[in-house]
């Protein structure tokens, strides 16, 4: 059976147990729509959660950064699994305890103030909206793979289906959803890495086979590709590039907070029974997460071995490049059609020549020596390295389709979750909240089902105009987490006096101050082409990257907050006894 076909009939059976759960779990309650009736099993609910976390930018992207950035890509990987431990062990349980639907109505409740719980709710759709761009990016790459088409078509295809099924589903649906996810997320993961690492490495485990020989050579792995990079006049791939160490740092922070501070994730601890189930979630949760977690760098790396090996072995072996431009194997000819891959024959040799012609040196050298007139893939997006990675590999087709179906379900998952937490922002916290307080149930299923709607669109419309590749984008919207929800969230829970005004203050400090500064590089998001200043190191302030900038937004935040607090009345008796309450474990729930 031709790949294509078998892609179809994967992809398709996977799509039709995701709508058969929407319609088997249809949420009736509005409490089932946000919480899934708080009545999900701890073990069900941290496979959901691990679902719900591990995007598009874990699955399909971060490997890629990695396999590109070599050991700087490590930030990412460092920043996302410290944050969830951040959220898991400083956040999860005090937010279930105090039993609210959503992040904005516990901000609401706890600084009794709705002004407080609309700028949450403004940050929260701030910041799922920048997410879910990276998803639905994600979507789009994944079925424009399988469709061979353009990547426009892929999303629409996307959009689609999270559309049937998250819209119905509610809560209820897609965590249940979540899980048939998680389960062939992980398989899809891991069992093409077990294939290249045997290849490689002769070790079935990629952990163990990223720092081991190479088959029938005396070479590790990472020594051999660092050797091959430094002959094509890149960076060794386990050296700090791509970024200066300030900037690595910062990412990793910002990573872990905003991580810490993300509504669509700390949601999820609102569907178990008890407090202590949401720490037991957390604690199932982080042992999911852990296996494509500790598998990613092993992908990342063997990924970028067979990726220079098949289009270019390097100057030592043969100079006039490895890939015969008419004889160019099949997962070029199929990532080209999708507009993700792109060459040009520069020197008129029918061969394709990659290396580092931003090196002057070797620029030269190689211009000199082999007759080389610059690096002649043009285009070669980080976000297909995964996706390409079988391919690359020569694996069989039935592993090419599950890594696609993997694909698609990492960013469906995360999407739906993104979608269900901007649609409870506008029909619970919005509507019900703060414009209509007396509005019906059935009324509010009905308004949040139209802003899920509404958001699939958006979402859509941006994906097709993204700041960067899906970790990058992903990135921005943790930066805009760590700057405005994070540090009101510790705040409330931590600081029995920090009032209403200091609240709110923070937030707009926070949120304002990152925003302005991402508008400043990159632009709108829905208007390339829109930034002030160009996108590098020498216009940033004091060399700060836009994506570690939520760390200087979260410092604000908190500055701001505390010195309003100084100068503004403290809370009433009754809400400084509720943060007190919210810390004290509760005999039999904890």
């Amino acid at each position: 059976m031709d790949l294509q076909t078998l892609s179809f009939l994967v992809v398709g059976a996977t799509f039709v147990l995701y709508i058969g759960i929407a319609i088997w779990a249809k949420a009736g309650s509005t409490s089932e729509f946000y919480v899934a009736g708080k009545g999900v099993n701890p073990i069900l609910n941290g496979m959901a959660t691990a679902a719900d976390w591990m995007s598009a930018a874990s699955f399909i992207s971060m490997a890629g950064l990695i396999a590109f950035l070599g050991f700087t890509g490590g930030a990412y990987l460092m920043g996302w699994t410290g944050g969830y431990v951040l959220m898991a062990l400083l956040l999860a349980p005090y937010l279930r305890k105090f039993g609210k639907f959503t992040v904005p109505e516990f901000i609401g409740d706890r600084f009794y103030s709705k002004t407080a719980r609309i700028v949450a709710v403004i940050s929260l759709l701030v910041i799922s909206i920048t997410y879910v761009i990276g998803q639905m990016r994600g979507v789009g790459i994944a079925f424009s793979n399988i469709l061979e088409m353009d990547l426009t078509v892929g999303l629409v295809s996307g959009m689609v289906v999270v559309f049937i099924y998250a819209v119905f589903g509610g809560m209820k649906g897609i965590t249940y959803t979540q899980i048939a996810q998680y389960v062939i997320m992980i398989f899809a993961y891991t069992v093409p890495a077990v294939f290249i690492s045997l290849t490689l490495t002769g070790h079935a485990f990629p952990q163990i086979g990223l720092g081991s020989t190479l088959v029938g050579e005396d070479t590790q792995l990472l020594q051999a590709l660092d050797q091959t990079l430094m002959d094509l006049g890149f960076a060794a791939y386990t050296s700090i590039t791509g970024m200066s160490l300030m900037n690595m740092f910062l990412l990793t922070l910002a990573l872990m907070i905003g991580t810490a501070g993300l509504p669509h994730v700390i949601i999820r601890f609102f569907t178990v029974p008890r407090v202590r189930d949401a720490r037991k979630s957390a604690g199932f949760a982080l042992v999911f997460i852990g296996i494509l977690y500790t598998t990613a760098p092993a992908v990342g790396a063997m990924a970028m071995y067979n990726f220079i090996n098949t289009v270019q072995p390097g100057p030592v072996g043969e100079p006039q490049g490895n890939v015969v431009i008419d004889e160019r194997p099949d997962w070029m000819v199929r990532w080209e059609q999708t507009g993700l891959l792109e060459f040009e024959d520069k020197n008129e040799d029918d061969r394709l020549q990659y290396y580092n012609d931003q090196n002057e040196e070797f620029a030269e050298m190689a211009r000199e020596d082999y007759g080389w007139e610059g690096n002649e893939f043009t285009k070669i997006d980080r976000d297909i390295m995964v996706l390409a990675n079988p391919q690359i590999a020569g694996l069989p087709n039935w592993v090419i389709a599950l890594v696609a179906a993997g694909g698609i379900a990492a960013a469906l998952s995360t999407a739906a979750g993104l979608l269900l937490a901007i649609s409870s922002s506008i029909s619970h916290d919005l509507m019900k909240g703060v414009i209509t307080p007396g509005i019906s149930e059935r009324a509010e299923l009905l308004s949040g089902r139209i802003a899920m709607a509404a958001a699939i669109l958006l979402a859509g419309y941006l994906g097709l105009n993204p700041p960067g590749f899906a970790a990058e984008v992903v990135a921005l919207a943790f930066g805009l987490a760590a700057a405005s929800l994070f540090p009101v969230l510790m705040m409330g829970i931590f600081v029995k006096k920090m009032n209403r005004e200091g609240a709110i203050a923070g937030m707009l400090v926070g949120l304002g101050a990152t925003l302005l500064y991402i508008f400043l590089f990159k632009g709108w998001f829905f208007l390339p082409g829109t930034n002030m200043f160009p996108d590098t190191a020498e216009y940033w302030l004091f060399g700060i990257n836009p994506t570690g900038f939520g760390v200087i937004g979260a410092i604000l935040n908190f500055i701001a907050a505390f010195l309003v607090m100084k100068v503004t009345k403290a809370p009433p008796e009754h809400i400084q006894h509720l943060v007190e309450d919210v810390r004290v474990p509760r005999v039999g729930t904890s």
